[in-house]
């Protein structure tokens, strides 16, 4: 694990949601880069979000991609936007629904904190 994939990872671990911010033009990431994929600039910051968001699309995963993932199946997942302006995947409570307002929470699978919207 690279050190922007880690520094998302500890901020799960401390029950935060981290992103990056570009300085330049403002554009969000809740993938980690070194970079910002709308203009190029390399001045980006780490961000903290409110955790919070609408729910965009919700899937039912049944068939897992991994053996570590078949023992939560089936899971869903969710595209949330945050209220921060940025859309990020994750996984979500079973009973979610698109326009749903969500907030984030984490749970600990194979030992990594994953986060989960539930509805609040």
């Amino acid at each position: 694990m690279g050190p922007l994939a880690r520094h998302f990872w500890e901020g799960c671990a401390a029950g935060e949601l981290r992103w990056r911010r570009c300085t330049a033009c403002g554009t969000g990431q809740t993938f980690p880069r070194d970079f910002c994929p709308a203009c190029g600039s390399p001045e980006v910051e780490w961000r903290t979000a409110i955790g919070t968001g609408i729910v965009h699309a919700v899937t039912i995963v049944a068939r897992a991609p991994t053996d570590a993932f078949r023992a939560l199946a089936p899971y869903t997942i969710v595209l949330v936007d945050l209220d921060e302006g940025i859309r990020m995947m994750a996984h979500g409570a079973p009973d979610l629904a698109i326009g749903q307002r969500v907030a984030v929470t984490f749970f600990v699978h194979e030992g990594r904190h994953l986060p989960r919207f539930v509805a609040i």
